[in-house]
């Protein structure tokens, strides 16, 4: 339960999903206790950009960071492939206002963190499990945690469309396991919402190169489907992502049923709010994260205002 990093410095470029432009990334070593930090490199020079699910200042089609002026976009895929490898220090420097959309999915990210290679450092990870259950609802939406040694993920979706139907998938927290199922998994569209979304000046990076489509009948990408559910496990991989904005390691079991990006923020700015009352530091000589808790609390969910 060390942290660790990168063990060495690793660049690539990519196509921006929404501006269709070119982006240069840059991962990059970083000391213990640093965290995950965003470096912005503009014209004006560089800002420093750290996670926080109060950072987020968009969550429509992707996850949006920003603060004082700067923004990048379409974070969750690397922040996902982040925490499935169990990276706790990196920085990464970006040029551009968002991400490279690279195939869709974190398979490309995870290429580029095991070329670089991941080293152990000396400093024990931080890690905070949740001491208490709590639901966290909205309708039909919800996201309820329970106490667990670990973390781990059952997420749940339902679209009207006959490809899709419900559709659950169950994951737990291990490098090698994100490799071999979450990490491939693609982010989705309609064909209708991608072609408006176009005319709109949005997307304009969006392509059947980087996302599944999908019509009236089917999916419209000629190699189909990568798994049977990539849907799900897409919204797994974004739950990761967006979850690794808290900053910090989490342990608990997480049931998910119809979220998205922006009831995700909402969930974790409540969590981040209401830290002292729900989570606790793990002990790893005793590892008690208070199994014998009270019933499930219900907590109304009620919507961020983005920055």
């Amino acid at each position: 339960m060390k942290q660790q990093t990168i063990k060495k410095e690793i660049k690539c470029s990519g196509i921006g999903l929404h501006s269709g432009q070119k982006v240069f990334l840059n991962l990059r070593p970083a000391h213990e206790d640093t965290g995950i930090v965003f470096v912005y490199k503009g014209p004006d020079g560089q800002r420093r950009l750290d996670l926080s699910p109060y950072n987020v200042t968009s969550t429509d089609l992707a996850t949006t960071i920003g603060k004082n002026g700067v923004r990048i976009s379409t974070v969750e895929h690397l922040l996902a492939a982040v925490n499935g490898l169990g990276i706790d220090n990196i920085n990464i420097e970006v040029e551009g206002t968002e991400l490279p959309i690279m195939d869709g999915s974190s398979a490309s990210f995870v290429f580029l963190l095991r070329s670089a290679g991941i080293r152990k450092q000396r400093k024990s990870r931080q890690v905070m499990a949740f001491r208490k259950p709590v639901m966290f609802k909205e309708d039909r939406r919800w996201i309820k945690v329970t106490p667990y040694k670990g973390m781990k993920i059952k997420y749940t979706i339902e679209f009207d469309h006959p490809m899709v139907g419900e559709q659950t998938f169950v994951f737990e927290h291990d490098p090698q396991e994100f490799i071999r199922s979450l990490a491939k998994a693609r982010t989705f569209g309609f064909l209708r919402d991608v072609e408006k979304l176009q005319s709109m000046g949005l997307a304009l990076g969006g392509s059947l190169d980087n996302a599944v489509v999908l019509d009236e009948y089917g999916v419209i990408n000629p190699g189909g489907m990568r798994f049977r559910d990539e849907l799900v496990r897409h919204k797994v991989l974004d739950f990761m992502g967006d979850m690794t904005l808290m900053g910090v390691n989490l342990w608990g079991f997480f049931e998910v049923q119809c979220s998205g990006h922006a009831f995700n923020n909402s969930f974790f700015r409540f969590l981040h709010t209401h830290k002292d009352d729900y989570l606790q530091a793990v002990d790893f000589e005793s590892q008690i994260l208070g199994h014998d808790a009270p019933e499930v609390e219900t907590v109304p969910c009620r919507e961020p205002a983005m920055a």
